[in-house]
C-alpha cells in the first residue's frame, strides 16, 4: 500500500521560508516521479512542481518560479519543497502526489497516489 505524508508546513511571515518533506513508503521510491499541488480555500488545485525519478528533471508553476525548489532523496524515500520569499497568495493546503511513472507532469489528473497535505500559511 502506497502512503506519502507531507509534513513541515505552518505559519510563516511574508518575505520568509518553509521547507515541505513529503515521506512515501509502500513501494520502490526511486522509480516513480513526483509533484507537489495545491489548493487555496475556495479555489481550484493547481500545480506547483514536479521531479523525475532521478531528480534531474524539474519543472514548475510560473507563480513559483524563482522562489520554490522541488528536489528528493532517493534513500530517504522523501520528495522535498523549498519555498523562499514567500507571498500571501501562496497560503493554501499542499500536497504531494506520486506518479506510476519516471517522468513528472504538470496535471494532477496523472498522478496515482496523494498525501493528505499540510496548510502553509502566509501572512503579510
Amino acid at each position: 500500500q502506497v502512503q506519502l505524508e507531507e509534513s513541515g508546513g505552518g505559519l510563516v511571515q511574508a518575505g520568509g521560508s518553509l521547507r515541505l518533506s513529503c515521506a512515501t513508503s509502500g513501494r520502490t521510491f526511486s522509480r516513480y516521479a513526483m509533484g507537489w499541488f495545491r489548493q487555496a480555500p475556495g479555489k481550484e488545485r493547481e500545480f506547483v512542481a514536479t521531479v523525475g525519478r532521478l531528480g534531474s528533471r524539474t519543472d514548475y508553476a510560473d507563480s513559483v518560479k524563482g522562489r520554490f525548489a522541488i528536489s528528493r532523496d532517493n534513500g530517504k524515500n522523501t520528495v522535498y519543497l523549498q519555498m523562499n520569499s514567500l507571498k500571501p497568495e501562496d497560503t493554501a493546503v499542499y500536497y504531494c502526489a506520486e506518479r506510476d511513472t519516471p517522468l513528472g507532469s504538470t496535471s494532477g489528473k496523472e498522478y496515482d497516489y496523494w498525501g493528505q497535505g499540510t496548510q502553509v500559511t502566509v501572512s503579510s
